[in-house]
C-alpha cells in the first residue's frame, strides 16, 4: 500500500473544532432533561470521541512508520531497534502494524484524492478502518458518500459493500439484478449469497441461479444461500476424507440424491465430521507413538531407586501401550478402549 513519503498530509485541519475533550456530559440523574435531549447530548460526545480515536490511531500509525523506516535505513537490518522501540511502550508487533496499515489507508485515500481531509469527520473509526480494508470500488462508494456528508458508520460500510459485491457479479442473472436495482430485494441479501457462489464449481452455480431466477424472494435465496454454503462445505470436505479414496463411491451423484432429498446440510455436516475425525485420529497416533517413546527413554535412564518415576510410567501404561484407555466421566466406569493396529513396519 502507498505511503507519505513527502510532507505528511495535514490532518488537524480535518478535526478543527474537537481538539477540547471538556465537554459536560448530561446528569443522569436529572429528570428534568428529556430523554431525546440526554441521548443526543451523549451521542455527541460519543462522536467526538470516536473522531479523536481515529485521529490518534492515524497519528500513531504515521508515527511508528517513520520509526520502522529510520531503522531499516541505519539498524542492523533485523528491525532490532524497531522492537525494542515497541517494548519500551508496552506497544505488541501486532498492534503496531495495524496501526501503520490505517495510517498508510489514510495517506492512499487523501493522497489519490478519493477522500478530502475535512470528510474524515463524517467517519467513526471502526468505520475508516473498515473502509482501509475494503476493495477499491467500495472505498469510492464510502468516499463519495462521505464527500456528501453522509454520516459513515461500519453499517453503511457494509451496505455499501454488499450493494457492490451483489451488483457487480456474475453469478447473479441480469433479471434479479434487475429486480435488486428496483428495490424488490435488498442486497444484503444478495451479497452473501455471491460469496458462497464463488467457492463453487460452475455445475453447482447453474443449479443455484436457476432456482433464484424461478422464485425470487427472500425465503428463497436465504435457502439457497444456505444450500451454497453446505455445497462448499461438503465438496471442500469430501476432497479430504481419505476413506472415500480407494472406493468407487461417485460424491457428486451422492451429492445430488442429498440434494434431491432435502438432506444437503445434515449429508455435509457428515462428511465434515469424518474428515474431522480423520485428522483427529492421525493426530492420536502421532502423540500416542511420542508418548510411548519418552516413556522408554525414562524407563532406561530411570531405576529401582526412583519408585515415584516408576509408578508414574506405570500409570501411563494405559496410555502408551498398545490398547489405549480413556474414562469418559469420574467414576471410570464408561471407559473407551482404542487398539492400535499399524502396517507402517
Amino acid at each position: 500500500m502507498a505511503q507519505s513519503t513527502d510532507s505528511p498530509i495535514d490532518l488537524v485541519s480535518a478535526f478543527a473544532g474537537i481538539t477540547d475533550l471538556n465537554f459536560q456530559l448530561p446528569d443522569p440523574e436529572d429528570e428534568q432533561i428529556p430523554e431525546l435531549d440526554f441521548q443526543e447530548q451523549v451521542d455527541n460526545a460519543w462522536l467526538v470521541c470516536d473522531r479523536f480515536d481515529l485521529q490518534t490511531e492515524i497519528w500513531r500509525g504515521r508515527i511508528l512508520r517513520a520509526v520502522r523506516d529510520r531503522e531499516k535505513k541505519g539498524g542492523d537490518g533485523r528491525g532490532t531497534g524497531f522492537l525494542n522501540w515497541l517494548k519500551e511502550r508496552e506497544i505488541s508487533k501486532s498492534q503496531a502494524y495495524s496501526w501503520i496499515e490505517l495510517a498508510n489507508s489514510a495517506d492512499t485515500l487523501l493522497e489519490q484524492g478519493h477522500l478530502d481531509p475535512a470528510a474524515i469527520n463524517n467517519f467513526s473509526k471502526r468505520a475508516f478502518v473498515e473502509t482501509a480494508k475494503s476493495s477499491p470500488e467500495v472505498q469510492q462508494l464510502v468516499t463519495d458518500a462521505a464527500q456528501k456528508g453522509d454520516r459513515i458508520t461500519r453499517r453503511e460500510v457494509r451496505q455499501l459493500s454488499d450493494e457492490w459485491t451483489a451488483m457487480s457479479s456474475d453469478l447473479l442473472p441480469d433479471e434479479v439484478k434487475e429486480k435488486a436495482a428496483d428495490g424488490l430485494m435488498p442486497t444484503r441479501y444478495l451479497a452473501p449469497l455471491v460469496r458462497e457462489m464463488e467457492k463453487l464449481p460452475a455445475s453447482h452455480q447453474t443449479a443455484l441461479q436457476h432456482e433464484i431466477t424461478e422464485n425470487f424472494d427472500v425465503d428463497t435465496v436465504k435457502q439457497v444461500t444456505s444450500d451454497a454454503r453446505s455445497l462448499a462445505k461438503y465438496l471442500d470436505a469430501g476432497a479430504q476424507v481419505q476413506a472415500f479414496n480407494q472406493t468407487s463411491l461417485d460424491l457428486e451423484m451422492a451429492l445430488e440424491e442429498a440434494l434431491r432429498l432435502g438432506c444437503l446440510n445434515l449429508a455435509a455436516d457428515l462428511v465434515k465430521q469424518a474428515s474431522q475425525l480423520e485428522q483427529i485420529i492421525a493426530k492420536v497416533y502421532t502423540t500416542w507413538k511420542r508418548l510411548g517413546s519418552l516413556a522408554d527413554r525414562l524407563y532406561v535412564d530411570t531405576g529401582a531407586s526412583t519408585p515415584n518415576l516408576r509408578s508414574l510410567l506405570n500409570c501411563l501404561d494405559r496410555l502408551s501401550g498398545e490398547i489405549i484407555e480413556v474414562p469418559l466421566d469420574d467414576t471410570g466406569d464408561n471407559i473407551v478402549r482404542l487398539k492400535v493396529l499399524t502396517n507402517l513396519d
